[in-house]
């Protein structure tokens, strides 16, 4: 049996920020990564899927110095975003937080960027199984010691002292290992339940014609196809090269909703279509005079042949039972985004805040940890899902001339929600009402204490 200081599930940003902080530390620290082939990969790696790109204060939330984030990584400085509507539309170009990023933000090539933070692990001291996956596991406290043994694929097992989880929004070993602590009244297994508290995400590398391409704007597509913050987007990648892309809810009906009143859907739609249906006529929305075969996809990139579907975390964040051990970082621990956009932000702060307090003795901290470092960037993200919650095309189309004849440079004042009218000042007071009932950190769904250790 091989026996380490600190045991990591997951190899991804969470997974290797751990690992890296854990070895800086001094701690022995080993990644158990089950290894996914890209495209775009020679080695095997992390499921590294996801819109790949960063806001300006996200490089701050990750605790990267000005200048650390490798060039070689970003494909594209981002100038603004756009959110377009049935028939508004509203362009950001400020965040309205303070950044010592001096862009908007950025795309980046997310598998390159997985492969850099494991060079940092295993350059700290980290060692990597990748290929090999976590069957089970059995935590044992007694007092304040705690112990894990790991039973892998291979027959073989492991037994750490700590247990980090950073398997991501699938939850496949974090929710097993959770529910340990957890009685039949209220499980891991019924908060983070993959098939209710993710999204599906689908997208594909497709070229698009040089005229067309607006290399340095994010663009949003809202109320356009159903579902809670369902939408489309175009990150533009380096040469003309852009991920088009969408997310939506799991287990839509599509009785539920009129396809007169969606532009994405049609008539003839007997079942929710699917990532690839939505994507193709968006695009000849969009661009009308042109055909598929000018978007041609890009077959040397992501998971196959272009393209690549994965769950996205749109759910409220839990504690970690830290008395026993074990810390839950990224994906796995929840989140949710008024745009589910993934989180490489999140998994990278709570990964190094876990692989620092672990390697220290001191992981009963991280709950308070990670919360002080990212607890209004929870707050805001849940107060907007909340907002949305309701929105059909009207209510985006309504929000985004709202919030247009709002916006000053990037900031809200006083002056600027007074003239937008009533529907400015509703919208105002519908998210500041909402935010004040996740004060405190009631933006929590499973605390530490409702653990039984």
């Amino acid at each position: 049996m091989e026996r380490v200081d600190v045991a990591i599930v997951g190899g991804g940003p969470g997974g290797s920020s751990a690992a890296w902080k854990a070895a800086e530390g001094g701690a022995e620290t080993l990644v158990i990564e089950k290894g996914v082939p890209r495209e775009d990969r020679e080695r095997l790696g992390p499921d590294s899927t996801d819109a790949a790109g960063l806001l300006d204060y996200w490089i701050d939330l990750m605790e990267f110095e000005n200048g650390e984030f490798p060039e070689e990584l970003v494909l594209r400085t981002l100038d603004g975003a756009d959110f377009i509507g049935p028939n508004e539309n509203l362009a950001i170009d400020h965040t309205g937080i303070d950044s010592t990023y001096s862009e908007f933000g950025l795309a980046f090539d997310r598998a390159a960027f997985d492969d850099w933070l494991r060079d940092r692990a295993e350059e700290a001291g980290a060692t990597y199984h990748v290929g090999d996956s976590v069957t089970a596991v059995e935590s044992a406290v007694n007092g304040t010691t705690h112990s894990h043994t790991l039973s892998l694929s291979n027959g073989e097992t492991v037994e750490a002292e700590y247990l980090i989880l950073a398997d991501g929004p699938q939850r496949t070993v974090s929710i097993e290992t959770l529910d340990q602590f957890t009685t039949d009244e209220k499980r891991i297994a019924d908060v983070l339940n993959p098939r209710t508290a993710n999204h599906i995400a689908y997208q594909e590398y497709r070229r698009i014609p040089d005229e067309l391409f607006e290399k340095n704007r994010l663009k949003f597509w809202w109320g356009v196809m159903p579902g809670h913050t369902a939408y489309p987007w175009i990150f533009p990648n380096d040469q003309n090269i852009a991920r088009v892309g969408l997310t939506m809810p799991i287990g839509l009906d599509i009785n539920d909703y009129d396809p007169s009143e969606w532009k994405l859907l049609s008539e003839d739609d007997d079942k929710i279509p699917q990532g690839k249906t939505y994507l193709e006529r968006l695009l000849r929305q969009e661009f009308p005079s042109y055909s598929l075969d000018d978007f041609p996809l890009v077959e040397d990139r992501g998971k196959r042949k272009g393209t690549e579907t994965y769950a996205i975390s749109s759910t409220r964040p839990i504690e970690s039972p830290t008395a026993a051990g074990i810390a839950v970082v990224g994906g796995a621990m929840g989140g949710t985004s008024a745009f589910h956009e993934g989180g490489d932000h999140v998994a990278v702060r709570t990964g190094k805040l876990a692989g620092e307090l672990a390697a220290s003795e001191n992981l009963n901290a991280y709950n308070d940890a990670w919360k002080d470092a990212l607890g209004p960037e929870f707050r805001r993200n849940v107060t907007m899902a909340d907002v949305v919650e309701p929105y059909g095309p009207t209510e985006w189309d309504t929000a985004f001339s709202t919030v247009d004849s709002m916006v000053n440079h990037g900031q809200y004042t006083l002056w600027s929600v007074l003239k937008a009218g009533m529907t400015g000042i509703k919208l105002f007071s519908d998210y500041k009402f909402t935010k004040r009932n996740y004060r405190n950190g009631d933006y929590v769904q499973f605390s530490e204490s409702e653990y039984r250790i």
